[in-house]
């Protein structure tokens, strides 16, 4: 039998230079692996295995004079009687930074404006932002500086409250505390809790219309919105969600809901009021905090399907139909508050040929073979 050895030498000199291509890609990339792979997996494994959270509570508790630095900043702009006399559904905050007049606008002109709300749903519904103090006293060329703006805009709506610690990224934390200190103190009363960012939509009829069904049912522990569970702190320094060992150093976040937008009823507000008084609230991303002070009171996150996470839902009458939040939207937030609010949504939507109709759609913009970060396929068919 005739060997070609030449051929043999050509195709293990292949071999090789695939080896090694392959091992160099591997190399160039082990560390994008091991933060999104083998992080995921310890993740999973702490959550549904060990799931230990009770030294986390533990570690994280300090006494209430050092907690108290957290929250006892003073208040730059205020309207302590809010709420005052009022059946209030819902009291919503909305996180904003001081140069984001345009959005505060925008939803004070859409899915915002309390006077429709009112008029047209028929419920109190309280908006106010929330914000920090500028992160510079420079005048802007009119001359103005940009706190004086703010007094001038709250002059105008009275709706910003805002504290005296810095309006940046990492004090999110802080602006949560104040929004759960706030309700205690100024509307206490209120059924339910939301808080949302200054770029998200909210579709307010069908939110309303849900909320009033669970309040009349009684229902109590209540928080929902776009569930995180086994979520592992990012450890690569060049995140914007970087957190070092030293300030969490557990495999995984107790579960939490994106903070784009979600609810509480009352009672759960006070629980989560109550947590904040004696834990250590330096971890700066608000909404795993969240997920800590729940997990300290034994409440847990309940997915909505129509709550949106990071993502943008597609733009269709079958999902403006049932939409609750979507993220994501600033400059097409008329467009899409006159389109979902449009009375042909209901009308094309109803009906068994209108619920079949929009099944079938739903599933082509919802169900995809790749990850996407807004309605699971579940929401098809519900």
């Amino acid at each position: 039998m005739f060997v070609n050895f030449r051929r043999i030498r050509k195709c293990q000199c292949v071999q090789l230079m695939t080896t090694c291509l392959v091992l160099s890609v591997v190399m160039v990339c082990w560390e994008q692996l091991d933060n999104n792979v083998v992080s995921h997996v310890k993740s999973y494994s702490y959550r549904y295995l060990v799931n230990r959270f009770t030294y986390l509570n533990k570690s994280l508790t300090i006494p209430r004079e050092q907690a108290r630095s957290f929250s006892n900043f003073r208040y730059l702009l205020d309207h302590p009687r809010k709420c005052a006399d009022q059946d209030v559904l819902l009291l919503l905050f909305v996180k904003t930074s001081p140069e984001n007049t345009e959005r505060r606008n925008a939803i004070r002109s859409t899915w915002g404006n309390e006077t429709y709300i009112q008029n047209t749903l028929g419920v109190t519904v309280k908006v106010v932002f929330v914000l920090g103090a500028p992160q510079t006293a420079k005048e802007k060329p009119d001359g103005v500086t940009f706190q004086q703006q703010l007094i001038h805009e709250d002059g105008l709506h009275g709706d910003l409250i805002q504290q005296d610690f810095l309006d940046s990224f990492h004090n999110l934390t802080l602006k949560l505390i104040m929004q759960f200190h706030w309700m205690h103190s100024r509307c206490a009363h209120a059924h339910f809790l939301m808080t949302a960012d200054d770029d998200i939509f909210v579709h307010m009829p069908n939110l309303v219309k849900y909320l009033q069904d669970v309040s009349g049912k009684g229902i109590t522990d209540f928080w929902i919105g776009r569930v995180h569970r086994g979520a592992p702190p990012i450890r690569s320094k060049d995140s914007k969600y970087y957190v070092s060992y030293e300030m969490y150093q557990w495999l995984s976040y107790p579960d939490y809901t994106a903070g784009a937008g979600y609810v509480v009823s009352g009672d759960v507000a006070d629980k989560i009021y109550q947590a904040t008084l004696t834990l250590n609230a330096s971890l700066y991303i608000d909404d795993v905090f969240m997920g800590i002070c729940a997990n300290a009171v034994g409440v847990s996150p309940q997915e909505h399907v129509y709550f949106s996470g990071e993502g943008k839902a597609p733009y269709h009458l079958c999902i403006y139909d049932q939409m609750m939040t979507s993220h994501g939207h600033v400059e097409d937030i008329y467009d899409l508050w006159k389109a979902a609010t449009h009375p042909q949504v209901k009308q094309k939507a109803s009906g068994l040929l209108g619920r079949l109709y929009c099944t079938a759609v739903k599933v082509a913009l919802l169900c995809k073979p790749y990850y996407v970060n807004t309605y699971s396929c579940k929401a098809a068919f519900l």
